[in-house]
């Protein structure tokens, strides 16, 4: 079988990494800089360090040539750029479309399967496309550790499909026909996280957190019931298991930002400094701008676009959390 990846970040890549263990894997990039780098190292030193490909890897900058009989597309660009890549797949390839790119759409607020449903219509969307999300680090899949995630598909035997070609080695794949509860779950999760960041930050140590994972995920669900989620997606892996990982592993971009921002650093140094996409801080913005229109209650994820976006100090956002007026969990 042949899979295709596009975008070779450190996730992209570890996919790749752990997908070419079992099947023939084409990893494509738009940078040919970039692709050229990783064909002469035959590993990815720009985003994930020293790990050598597989035998049964190879690297392309040609899209077209990427997608040439392939069986299956996993796309983990960013989700600024899934649109765009969308719209190029469709011309080349009919095989199914997997997502793992986490976030809102800037200036639409739209989810990963809203805009598939945008580009490929909403009955080849439901039948051909999937999200795959859940706990799971690149550095951790790389190194072979246990992962487990979980692939959401209205259509459930895509979703075996894919669980099936995932679920090998180190990594344990469950099925799910929750595409909207996965995909929101994926995306709110980095921006709750930013404000683990912030926290842990500021000393305000393990009770704190704990309290900004828990309400953060009664953000989260609110949010995905109101667009049609099932509720007990939030407590499963992509739900849940992702908050908590986001929130407190070291490996996490977005938890990274807020406590940089916590030490009073600006937010274009940080994002300067950090070298790889942190999807919660455009995240943050959208999720924001769309849950006034659902009327959806998200005071933490407003308080984090307050920080990110109007220059409010973390402090004061804090104590305004901690002065809202009472009431039931």
């Amino acid at each position: 079988m042949k899979l295709t990846v596009l975008g070779a970040g450190a996730w992209g890549t570890a996919l790749a990494i752990h997908l070419a263990h079992q099947h023939k894997v084409t990893l494509w990039a738009r940078d040919a800089g970039h692709v050229s780098g990783m064909k002469k190292a035959r590993s990815n030193p720009l985003y994930l360090g020293d790990f050598l490909f597989p035998n049964r890897l190879s690297i392309e900058d040609n899209l077209q040539a990427a997608l040439s009989n392939t069986d299956l597309i996993l796309s983990v660009v960013p989700t600024s750029g899934f649109r765009e890549i969308l719209q190029h797949v469709s011309k080349f390839s009919s095989a199914p479309i997997i997502w793992a790119n986490k976030g809102l759409e800037n200036v639409t607020s739209k989810l990963p399967h809203e805009i598939s449903q945008d580009v490929l219509g909403k009955t080849k969307a439901s039948k051909n496309v999937g999200v795959l999300s859940g706990p799971s680090f690149a550095a951790e899949l790389v190194r072979e550790l246990p992962t487990a995630v979980t692939c959401a598909s209205e259509n459930i035997e895509l979703a075996k499909f894919v669980a099936e070609t995932f679920h090998h080695g180190n990594m344990r794949v469950y099925m799910s026909t929750d595409v909207v509860g996965v995909s929101v779950g994926g995306a709110l999760k980095n921006v709750i996280a930013i404000a683990s960041g912030i926290s842990d930050g500021m000393g305000f140590g393990n009770n704190a957190r704990a309290a900004l994972i828990t309400r953060g995920l009664a953000e989260i669900s609110r949010f995905g019931m109101a667009l049609g989620a099932s509720g007990d997606t939030f407590s499963g892996l992509a739900g849940a298991g992702d908050l908590v990982l986001t929130c407190t592993g070291e490996y996490s971009r977005n938890r990274e930002v807020g406590i940089r921002l916590a030490k009073g650093k600006k937010l274009e140094e940080v994002l300067a400094g950090l070298g790889h996409v942190a999807e919660g801080v455009n995240t943050a913005i959208e999720v924001n701008k769309r849950s006034k229109v659902l009327s959806v209650d998200m005071p933490i994820t407003s308080e984090v676009c307050h920080v990110l976006h109007d220059a409010k100090s973390p402090k004061e956002a804090v104590l305004d959390l901690l002065g809202r007026s009472l009431k039931k969990e």
